[in-house]
């Protein structure tokens, strides 16, 4: 039986007159798309826009919730409480919902943007109020989390519906966890067949190799490409086609993903 994956990206995070990203060429090669809700990206224009758009290629939506940062683009750690955390995310999913609502859809699923994965690993409290904030709102809800983490173990601990992600655009420290972009280009996969290489080893042997050269364990059923990774859109065709020639069935979440 070939083997099912998912491929999302993070889209909608242009912002007023600024553009971000290639989202009319990236949404025909993805399966999910992660839509930023207007704290670290996007706004009500883009959100609508965003989603008509993935309803027009058969891509599932999801809600892509940022840290109130839009400076930083929601990549700089802030101090929030877990009651905090669960509000910034049910304001903006709440948003998104009635866009995807009024669309004729429904949500998919919730991955927390930028900065928050590395907030989680340092504190479970975090990574349990973002599970159960999900599942708050409807526990069908897929949420997304870094395969093999800590906070994979806690959203999982908590009852909820875990779809646990790699990514194909970038490198992998030895803990499982994404080499920090504060190391400059090393962080970063920009050559596609690089990534394909990335995304069919984990997606097919459910393996990576870390930038220091191991290969380890991780089990992935969706893999991201970053909407604003340079040449993303080169990047996301580049990987769907391989997964498919590899033998990998390209299919949305929604469509095969049964974990409870």
């Amino acid at each position: 039986m070939a083997k099912e994956i998912d491929i999302n990206c993070d889209m909608g995070e242009s912002f007023g007159r600024y553009t971000l990203g290639h989202d009319e060429e990236v949404m025909p090669w993805i399966t999910s798309a992660n839509i930023a809700c207007g704290f670290h990206g996007g706004d009500p224009h883009v959100m609508r826009r965003t989603v008509e758009l993935a309803l027009r290629h058969g891509v599932a939506v999801g809600a892509h919730p940022g840290l109130p940062d839009l400076l930083g683009f929601g990549r700089r750690a802030l101090d929030v409480s877990p009651q905090e955390l669960k509000d910034y995310h049910r304001y903006q999913t709440g948003a998104l919902w009635a866009f995807a609502r009024v669309a004729g859809t429904e949500l998919q699923h919730v991955k927390p943007h930028g900065i928050q994965y590395a907030m989680y690993e340092r504190s479970p409290e975090l990574a349990r109020a973002a599970a159960e904030g999900v599942m708050e709102l409807d526990k069908a809800l897929i949420l997304f989390a870094l395969a093999g983490t800590r906070y994979e173990a806690e959203a999982k601990g908590v009852g909820a519906r875990v779809a646990s992600e790699g990514f194909a655009d970038r490198r992998y420290a030895a803990d499982k966890q994404l080499v920090s972009r504060k190391i400059g280009p090393r962080a970063l996969i920009s050559d596609p067949a690089e990534a394909v290489e990335q995304a069919v080893l984990m997606a097919l042997e459910g393996k990576v190799r870390t930038l220091d050269g191991q290969l380890i364990d991780v089990e992935v059923q969706t893999i991201c490409i970053h909407g604003d990774t340079p040449d993303a859109h080169k990047i996301v065709r580049a990987v769907r086609e391989g997964l498919e020639r590899a033998g990998a069935r390209v299919r949305p979440l929604r469509e095969w993903f049964r974990q409870a």
